[in-house]
């Protein structure tokens, strides 16, 4: 079951005759989680539960209830649900659940699936899903009680919670009318928006399309960071004239938006986009991001008066490196990822792509009485002519060790060659080359899970990424056990 772990969520192969994420697994999983609340919580224990719209989801679903009723908990069944609402559902009144489980593996194929586990502090960590699968494969449960499982409906008040934000922002009870805006939903769960989200406040969505729930995602990956999902956004935008196109992956816990011309606004322009906001708002605040950043997004915050603060890859690091500096007296309200999760303070740090979206929909109200459109908030964002984005295939054996052994050894090529190693830096190795010597940068790091290392190459001039990787590749290809890809 060890398998099952990736980061801090549960991630398997739920269908097909190597599946590893069963019914059976679910419903030991479930008693184990409710093993570690009730070390938590001396109350009788209440859990919501909540799925995408994927093909295993309902048998996943019935194993953990089971799991979780075998322990004496009462379950909230939620249905279709996002993952945002599920943390949702530990504060809002009417549920205060003491925990909550999302069914989804976010925008991986449709064979996967994996469980997202809340409590009222937000998702739980990495060790905290390593105990429970500890528990799950001891199976030493004492799951001798009754408890209850009764539908719940937890969309409804988590909509409405987003229709009062943009309503309290604005001021107005539908400052959308006439406006048209379109949704792709990709056939996740994000289909809810248009009904509960968009037409309350006044939006015209004729244009919307893939809002219907379907787990085998017949038309794309539901995936901001996805070039087909994003062309079929700007495509549906532009064919409906819309001033405003939303694309949410499968669990709506990411977004990114398109523009009335097509322009797509994901990874860095999202960033700066949520974070000129942010900067408005809280001037001098810092806004934390992934390692991958463009460099144009860090010159983007400081001219604002904002401080960027580039950390590590994985959007709990980045979240919890945000949460880190607010403890310490650093005002850090916006943490993002280029995969489009993003956290803001005002909203727990909980990673809800609908929530940011909101955010921006007031933004929109008040940008077009002006006669401006949202792209203005981000003008002057300076951008790569060209990037590279490559992952070498590690084939040793051990291949953590070896792939430190390669960073560390890239590192000290860099002293050697004088190449100018940017600092402070908290993963990898990233190095800025100047217009002379391919005018960009190059990350190379360790992924999080897999035997892979990969690797980043952006530049502001023509043929300037090729310069940089060529020169990089020269020192790489001295690792038999690399497998580097061609660019």
């Amino acid at each position: 079951m060890k398998a099952l772990k990736n980061g801090t969520d549960i991630r398997g192969v739920s269908i097909g005759e190597h599946a590893n994420l069963t019914p059976s697994v679910a419903e030991r999983l479930g008693k184990a989680f409710a093993a570690y609340l009730q070390g938590k919580v001396k109350a009788p224990l209440v859990v919501a539960v909540g799925q995408d719209p994927r093909l295993s989801g309902e048998g996943l679903k019935e194993g953990l209830v089971k799991g979780l009723c075998a322990m004496g908990v009462k379950v909230l069944d939620c249905g279709l649900a996002t993952t945002p609402s599920m943390f949702f559902a530990t504060y809002y009144e009417q549920s205060c659940a003491h925990g909550a489980v999302e069914i989804t593996a976010s925008h991986l194929p449709y064979d996967r699936n994996g469980l997202k586990f809340f409590t009222k502090e937000g998702g739980i960590d990495g060790k905290v899903v390593s105990s429970l699968i500890e528990l799950a494969e001891e199976n030493q449960f004492d799951a001798t009680f009754d408890g209850t499982s009764e539908k719940f409906d937890l969309m409804g008040p988590y909509s409405q919670s987003l229709v009062t934000l943009v309503r309290e922002k604005t001021g107005e009870e539908r400052p959308l009318a006439g406006i048209p805006i379109v949704v792709d939903a990709g056939n996740g769960a994000g289909g809810f928006f248009v009904e509960q989200v968009l037409k309350p406040l006044g939006a015209e969505t004729d244009g919307s399309v893939f809002l219907e729930p379907d787990g085998s995602f017949p038309n794309h990956i539901p995936n901001p960071e996805n070039a087909a999902a994003m062309a079929a956004c700007a495509k549906a935008t532009v064919e409906a004239g819309a001033e405003l196109g939303i694309c949410f992956d499968t669990d709506c816990d990411r977004s990114a938006i398109v523009a009335a011309d097509g322009t797509e606004i994901n990874r860095n322009r999202m960033i700066a986009m949520i974070g000129a906001l942010m900067l408005r708002e809280n001037p001098g605040c810092t806004i934390v991001t992934d390692s991958v950043t463009s460099r144009g997004l860090g010159t983007f915050i400081e001219e604002r008066g904002g401080v960027h603060h580039r950390y590590m890859r994985g959007y709990k690091k980045v979240i919890d490196e945000a949460i880190r500096l607010e403890k310490s007296g650093v005002c850090a309200p916006l943490a993002m990822e280029t995969s489009g999760h993003g956290a803001l303070k005002e909203n727990h740090y909980l990673d809800d792509g609908s929530y940011l979206v909101a955010r921006l929909l007031a933004e929109l109200a008040a940008l077009k009485k002006q006669g401006k459109s949202l792209l203005s908030l981000i003008e002057g964002l300076e951008e790569p002519k060209e990037a590279l984005e490559l992952r070498a295939d590690i084939k040793a054996e051990d291949f953590k060790a070896y792939g430190a052994q390669v960073l560390e050894a890239l590192s000290a090529y860099c002293e050697e060659q004088g190449w100018e190693k940017v600092t402070p830096n908290y993963e990898g190795v990233r190095v800025n080359f100047g217009k002379e010597a391919g005018n960009g940068w190059f990350l190379v790091r360790m992924s999080l899970h897999d035997p892979v290392i990969p690797i980043n190459v952006e530049s502001d001039s023509e043929g300037g990424a090729k310069a940089i990787a060529d020169q990089l590749y020269g020192f790489l290809s001295r690792f038999e056990a690399l497998n580097l890809p061609k660019y």
